[in-house]
């Protein structure tokens, strides 16, 4: 949830800047070229940004979430200092990626789990996620 209130707020801090600097170089009478191309990518670039994270946002204020359930592989990635975990439905065939890396060692990573996802309903953003023992449905580790 920090990614999707991170976009939102750097996409609304730059369409504003964007607006603002705009402002000023009418105020100012300053119409440069690079000017107005560095306002005008900002205001895109914002604008983008909330394209993407808007239509969510009453998902996410009302949190009203599905749940992806069925069997997945855990794929964790690594590079540097960042690394992700993916969780590929068997079933669905959908992706999911989270920023945290699940304890599985007792268990590997690669085998068939039982997991149940949660997204909001346009299944744009993860929330959170629960693995399950694929035969016991024991739970074996969750995100919160």
């Amino acid at each position: 949830m920090f990614l999707y209130y991170f976009t939102l707020t750097v996409g609304a801090f730059l369409v504003i800047s964007a607006i603002i600097a705009f402002i000023a170089m009418y105020y100012n009478e300053e119409f440069t070229i690079l000017n107005a191309g560095k306002a005008c990518g900002t205001f895109l670039l914002g604008v983008l940004l909330l394209v993407v994270t808007l239509p969510s946002l009453k998902y996410v204020m009302l949190k009203e979430y599905d749940v992806v359930s069925g069997k997945c592989v855990i794929d964790i990635y690594s590079s540097g200092r960042s690394s992700a975990t993916e969780f590929k439905m068997l079933d669905t065939g959908e992706m999911f990626t989270f920023d945290d890396i699940p304890a599985l060692d007792a268990y590997g990573k690669s085998i068939p789990y039982y997991c149940e996802v949660t997204v909001t309903k346009d299944h744009m953003f993860e929330i959170g996620y629960k693995i399950y023992d694929v035969k016991t449905r024991k739970l074996i580790v969750t995100s919160e």
